[in-house]
Protein backbone atom coordinates (compact mmCIF):
# COMPACT_ATOMS: atom_id res chain seq x y z
CA UNK A 1 0.00 0.00 0.00
CA UNK A 2 0.90 3.15 -0.81
CA UNK A 3 1.55 5.91 1.62
CA UNK A 4 -1.02 9.17 1.52
CA UNK A 5 1.75 11.65 1.21
CA UNK A 6 3.31 10.35 -1.84
CA UNK A 7 -0.05 9.74 -3.59
CA UNK A 8 -1.55 13.38 -2.08
CA UNK A 9 -2.21 15.51 -5.27
CA UNK A 10 -0.50 19.32 -3.60
CA UNK A 11 1.69 20.58 -6.33
CA UNK A 12 0.24 22.92 -9.00
CA UNK A 13 1.49 22.66 -12.74
CA UNK A 14 3.86 25.30 -12.25
CA UNK A 15 5.59 23.98 -9.05
CA UNK A 16 6.37 21.01 -10.98
CA UNK A 17 7.54 22.49 -13.96
CA UNK A 18 10.15 24.18 -11.97
CA UNK A 19 11.27 20.90 -9.63
CA UNK A 20 11.67 19.42 -12.62
CA UNK A 21 13.00 22.55 -14.97
CA UNK A 22 10.93 22.22 -17.82
CA UNK A 23 8.26 24.20 -19.39
CA UNK A 24 4.38 23.91 -17.86
CA UNK A 25 3.21 23.10 -21.66
CA UNK A 26 5.64 20.34 -21.46
CA UNK A 27 3.22 18.79 -18.68
CA UNK A 28 0.26 20.02 -20.79
CA UNK A 29 1.73 17.86 -23.92
CA UNK A 30 1.98 14.95 -21.88
CA UNK A 31 -1.29 14.91 -20.27
CA UNK A 32 -2.86 15.12 -23.90
CA UNK A 33 -1.12 12.37 -25.27
CA UNK A 34 -1.92 10.35 -22.32
CA UNK A 35 1.70 9.83 -20.72
CA UNK A 36 0.38 11.72 -17.28
CA UNK A 37 -3.14 11.99 -15.41
CA UNK A 38 -2.98 14.65 -13.29
CA UNK A 39 -5.44 15.04 -10.29
CA UNK A 40 -8.28 18.02 -11.27
CA UNK A 41 -9.72 20.82 -8.74
CA UNK A 42 -13.69 21.41 -9.35
CA UNK A 43 -12.04 24.80 -10.70
CA UNK A 44 -9.80 22.51 -13.34
CA UNK A 45 -6.47 23.18 -11.71
CA UNK A 46 -4.40 20.45 -11.90
CA UNK A 47 -2.49 18.80 -9.33
CA UNK A 48 0.54 16.65 -9.16
CA UNK A 49 1.27 14.44 -6.63
CA UNK A 50 5.11 13.16 -5.67
CA UNK A 51 4.09 9.87 -7.22
CA UNK A 52 3.18 11.72 -10.31
CA UNK A 53 6.37 13.67 -10.60
CA UNK A 54 8.11 10.86 -10.08
CA UNK A 55 6.23 9.38 -13.24
CA UNK A 56 7.35 12.59 -15.00
CA UNK A 57 10.51 12.00 -14.18
CA UNK A 58 10.78 8.36 -15.79
CA UNK A 59 9.16 9.89 -18.81
CA UNK A 60 11.55 12.73 -19.26
CA UNK A 61 14.50 9.61 -18.37
CA UNK A 62 12.85 7.98 -21.46
CA UNK A 63 12.71 10.59 -23.46
CA UNK A 64 15.74 12.72 -22.96
CA UNK A 65 18.40 10.04 -21.52
CA UNK A 66 17.24 7.59 -24.20
CA UNK A 67 16.01 9.39 -26.75
CA UNK A 68 12.44 8.02 -27.27
CA UNK A 69 9.52 9.71 -28.46
CA UNK A 70 6.03 10.25 -26.80
CA UNK A 71 4.91 7.21 -28.99
CA UNK A 72 7.40 4.89 -27.74
CA UNK A 73 6.97 6.09 -24.17
CA UNK A 74 3.24 5.24 -24.65
CA UNK A 75 4.18 1.76 -25.25
CA UNK A 76 6.60 1.52 -22.17
CA UNK A 77 4.64 2.68 -20.25
CA UNK A 78 1.44 0.57 -21.18
CA UNK A 79 3.63 -2.69 -21.74
CA UNK A 80 4.90 -1.90 -18.00
CA UNK A 81 0.98 -1.65 -16.72
CA UNK A 82 1.09 -5.06 -18.25
CA UNK A 83 3.74 -6.35 -16.85
CA UNK A 84 2.61 -5.29 -13.36
CA UNK A 85 -0.81 -6.83 -13.54
CA UNK A 86 1.23 -10.23 -14.66
CA UNK A 87 3.30 -10.10 -11.89
CA UNK A 88 0.24 -9.81 -9.57
CA UNK A 89 -1.17 -12.90 -10.91
CA UNK A 90 1.93 -14.67 -10.75
CA UNK A 91 2.04 -13.53 -7.01
CA UNK A 92 -1.77 -14.58 -6.67
CA UNK A 93 -1.46 -18.54 -8.09
CA UNK A 94 2.03 -18.42 -6.21
CA UNK A 95 0.14 -18.36 -3.13
CA UNK A 96 -2.63 -20.35 -4.25
CA UNK A 97 -0.18 -23.18 -4.79
CA UNK A 98 0.94 -22.15 -1.20
CA UNK A 99 -3.10 -22.78 0.28
CA UNK A 100 -3.19 -25.36 -1.62
CA UNK A 101 -0.01 -27.47 -0.42
CA UNK A 102 -1.11 -26.34 3.25
CA UNK A 103 -4.30 -27.96 2.99
CA UNK A 104 -3.01 -31.20 1.13
CA UNK A 105 -4.73 -31.13 -1.59
CA UNK A 106 -1.91 -32.50 -3.85
CA UNK A 107 0.80 -32.78 -1.29
CA UNK A 108 4.30 -31.40 -2.28
CA UNK A 109 2.89 -29.87 -5.62
CA UNK A 110 5.72 -27.67 -7.19
CA UNK A 111 3.31 -26.56 -9.97
CA UNK A 112 -0.14 -24.75 -10.82
CA UNK A 113 -1.67 -25.12 -13.98
CA UNK A 114 -4.37 -22.43 -14.80
CA UNK A 115 -6.46 -22.12 -18.01
CA UNK A 116 -6.59 -18.54 -19.20
CA UNK A 117 -8.46 -18.72 -22.54
CA UNK A 118 -6.85 -19.35 -25.47
CA UNK A 119 -3.34 -19.90 -23.49
CA UNK A 120 -2.50 -21.78 -20.42
CA UNK A 121 -0.32 -20.55 -17.27
CA UNK A 122 2.02 -22.74 -15.37
CA UNK A 123 3.79 -21.95 -12.16
CA UNK A 124 6.66 -23.55 -10.67
CA UNK A 125 7.62 -23.10 -6.98
CA UNK A 126 11.22 -23.37 -5.81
Amino acid sequence: MENKAYTEPVYLISAVAQILNIHPQTLRQYEREGLIKPSRTNGKIRLYSQKDIDHIKYVLTLTRELGINLAGVDLILRLNEKIEKLENDVNKYKNRLKEINNFGVVPNSKALVIKKSSYDIVIFEE
